[in-house]
């Protein structure tokens, strides 16, 4: 069990680490791709369900807040696999 949910919190890591890439190149146009407002459109369904809650927040905050979730999403995949190893 403790490297099934190793491997899980691993890979969910780095696709949350690939999208985060995916969002800065989308939205600064680096490497000569159009930047556009679909830039983080990869990270979303890593947020989820937190990224339903950003409508409470100021339009400044959205997008770092979205950036923040999948993050958040790591975390408890985290302190939940900590949990089952004891």
């Amino acid at each position: 069990m403790k490297i099934f949910c190793t491997a899980i919190v691993i890979v969910f890591g780095i696709t949350y680490l690939l999208c985060l890439g995916l969002y800065v190149i989308g939205s600064f146009g680096l490497f000569g791709s159009p930047s556009g407002p679909l830039a983080g459109v990869f990270l979303m369904p890593l947020g989820l369900p937190w990224v339903f809650m950003l409508e409470r927040f100021s339009d400044t905050l959205k997008p770092w807040l979205a950036i923040l979730a999948p993050g958040l999403n790591l975390i408890i995949l985290a302190t939940v696999c900590r949990i089952l190893d004891r």
